[in-house]
């Protein structure tokens, strides 16, 4: 008894002591070492395997190459390789890897030609189709910027992103040149090119229409068939040189344009996809298809179409929206990778004609409700892998390999995490109110530091992040022991219940648990009662089959069975569909807009 040691020091078992007393001074003394790492010695790599395969632990050095490198080599490589299938309705069209190749140089001669120079910002309006990715590696092999932007957005916000990026060429869709045109007596503009993209309804630009009356319009098929296949060579700073420049909300709401380098973009595929299929790479580069549910125009998109370029796989592009086309694909192509957001695999859960298939499903732009995920594995066998980013990122910062553990066959259960970090990311929690690490465990702010970080924000380097390069998420999360990943709320959607904190997301996890429930989400609203305090206010949209036959009182009294009393929603309304954004998250900002 009375055994003697120092934290941190060897327990001198030779000391006679029973076996109770051992015990308890093994869990000290691992409860001492437990307390000495830091979130910097990087607990979440011994996470670092798919299976029984082990991830590399850093992927440096990286290569300092342009984007356009990716699209290059891999036409050299696998030119025969069917790059993308674009589908729209009865439209469908393939495009090899060197056919894609040529039209982008040909392009870039073009808009060489044109007088866009090298630094100069060019805008697209343009869904998900060929002509986007056409003209994304043009613009970035003369090092232009290119500037992407929603084919949601009305004029106003049209015109307030061109000035914001200082934008003088426009690549748009034919359909959307109203919007141009609505604008541009209030902008300088030098070119703006168009395309008929066939998705519903501009299948193509009727012989009798009248073109917009816009000084220096081009149509992109005849400026790309009448040039050149002579890109100019221009030199490029992978690491300085800005190749991409899409606008966010970030966390104020405000829209920001996200300066993002060639360096950026390359390393996060790097980092990130290639990684975690390091040990698959054999049978998946050059031999898989991924379905990019997204619109490309959204960075979530963006980052998965220059992923599969990069290993020259086949890429479907469809609209999104088009659940039953998804479907379709699926069933029939059997795409090795699915990108979506949580709302397509809520509604897709409720389509009967959904198989059962060893395909790497995975979620990302918006919270995955447990409840869901958990849904999906028992009706397609196969888990929903999520994962974690942000447009300051580039796209990912965090990856959950336990789903590919489990399509492979090596895993028996998945955590439902957003991951663990990439390789080479750094990552602190940050306790909201002193600024200071949060023991393992505790929810705090997400910070997040790699090579994968914004510049800053347009035009001032280093504007957006905190001091030693760190960008600060606007995210709440909490690690496991095991280190992976869990984001709690948006520090914007948590609600003050009396100076209790509700984190939204957790009410909207409950709520997505009601078999009733199609599509939830809460809000904070006022308490008039109490001044600086607030209520929970819940929207719900309502199966089919259960409209009508659900109550209020029905959520009501499943939430009190799963919730805190300060968390239960004061409010309930119904409703037959919930605003989504481009990427169909559900759009909160517009929840809150429409309840003032």
């Amino acid at each position: 008894m009375g055994v003697n040691y120092k934290c941190l020091g060897i327990i001198d078992f030779v000391t006679p002591i029973n076996t109770l007393e051992r015990f308890f001074l093994c869990i000290e003394l691992v409860t001492v070492l437990t307390e000495h790492i830091t979130y910097a010695d990087k607990p979440w790599m011994k996470s670092y395997k798919v299976g029984p395969y082990k991830l590399p632990k850093t992927m440096k050095p990286y290569p300092k190459i342009p984007v356009s490198r990716f699209l290059d080599d891999t036409a050299i490589e696998f030119p025969d390789n069917i790059a993308c299938t674009f589908i729209a309705g009865e439209y469908r069209t393939d495009i090899t890897y060197s056919a894609l190749k040529l039209q982008v140089d040909k392009l870039a001669t073009a808009l060489d030609a044109l007088g866009v120079k090298k630094g100069d910002r060019v805008a697209t309006i343009l869904p998900s189709c060929p002509q986007f990715i056409i003209s994304d590696y043009a613009i970035m092999k003369i090092g232009a910027i290119h500037v992407p932007l929603s084919i949601l957005h009305k004029a106003p916000e049209v015109l307030y992103e061109l000035k914001e990026s200082g934008t003088e060429t426009v690549i748009s869709s034919f359909r959307r040149l109203e919007r141009i045109e609505a604008i541009k007596d209030e902008i300088r503009l030098k070119n703006v090119i168009y395309t008929p993209v066939p998705i519903f309804p501009d299948y193509s630009i009727p012989e009798t229409k009248v073109l917009p009356n816009i000084a220096n319009l081009h149509r992109l098929e005849e400026l790309i068939e009448k040039s050149d296949n002579n890109p100019p060579t221009v030199e490029i700073n992978p690491t300085e040189d800005l190749a991409l420049l899409p606008f966010t909300g970030g966390t104020t709401g405000i829209p920001k344009a996200t300066m993002l380098t060639h360096y950026n973009i390359t390393t996060n595929v790097i980092q990130s996809v290639q990684w975690m299929m390091h040990p698959l790479r054999a049978g998946i580069k050059s031999k898989a298809a991924a379905l990019i549910c997204l619109p490309i125009f959204h960075q979530a998109g963006h980052f998965l179409m220059h992923a599969g370029i990069s290993w020259g796989l086949r890429g479907f592009l469809i609209d999104g929206r088009d659940l039953l086309l998804i479907t379709d694909i699926i069933n029939e192509y059997r795409p090795f990778i699915v990108g979506g957001v949580p709302t397509h695999y809520m509604l897709l859960l409720d389509n009967p004609n959904l198989k059962k298939m060893p395909i790497f499903f995975f979620s990302g732009a918006a919270a995955l409700p447990h409840d869901v995920a958990e849904k999906w594995e028992k009706k397609v066998g196969t888990p929903l892998s999520e994962g974690y980013g942000m447009t300051e990122a580039c796209a990912v910062t965090h990856m959950n390999p336990s789903g590919l553990s489990k399509v492979t066959g090596f895993m028996l259960k998945v955590k439902r995490s957003v991951g663990v970090p990439v390789a080479d990311t750094e990552v602190r929690i940050i306790n909201l109110e002193t600024g200071k690490e949060v023991p393992f465990g505790e929810p705090g702010e997400l910070w997040i530091r790699g090579p994968q970080v914004m510049k800053g924000y347009w035009p001032i380097v280093g504007k957006g992040l905190q001091n030693g390069g760190w960008l600060a998420t606007g995210d709440v999360a909490k690690m496991d022991e095991d280190g992976y990943f869990y984001i709690v709320d948006r520090i914007k959607d948590m609600i003050n219940v009396s100076g209790m904190k509700v984190y939204s997301q957790t009410v909207d996890d409950v709520l997505h648990g009601h078999p009733a429930v199609s599509l939830a989400g809460v809000i904070g609203v006022q308490d008039p009662e109490r001044p600086g305090s607030e209520r929970v206010k819940a929207f719900i949209a309502l199966k089919e089959e259960y409209k009508e036959k659900v109550t209020a009182d029905d959520i009501l009294q499943y939430c009190k069975e799963n919730l805190p009393s300060y968390a239960v929603p004061k409010f309930i309304e119904f409703r037959d569909s919930l605003p989504l954004t481009p990427v169909m998250k559900l759009d909160k900002k517009m929840l809150r807009e429409e309840d003032q």
